[in-house]
């Protein structure tokens, strides 16, 4: 299972960490060197949510990005309360 967001497929980057030393030109230095590039990672912060799709609940790996902006729908149902919402359902047919 792939470090990625169900909604807006997000996924892990790969990028540098760069080191430098010296001092910058405005300063008064002869400018910043680049003395080491390593290799690191951008991780997507990804959450388990459980989350409406269709008319079943589901648990989702989501982005937060995705769960701020509104793209997932949660269940308002809950532990007692399902029986309720079927006949409000009924009734409202």
């Amino acid at each position: 299972m792939p470090r990625e967001c169900e909604i807006c497929k997000k996924r892990v980057e790969v990028g540098y960490q760069y080191t430098y030393r010296g001092l910058a030109k405005y300063k008064g230095g002869v400018g910043i060197k680049v003395t080491g590039k390593t290799k690191r990672k951008f991780r997507p912060n990804l959450q388990r949510v459980r989350a409406m799709v269709g008319n079943s609940t589901r648990r989702l790996r989501v982005c937060t990005r995705c769960l701020k902006s509104g793209l997932v729908k949660k269940p308002i149902a809950r532990k007692g309360y399902e029986g309720l919402i079927k006949r409000a359902a009924r009734s409202a047919e």
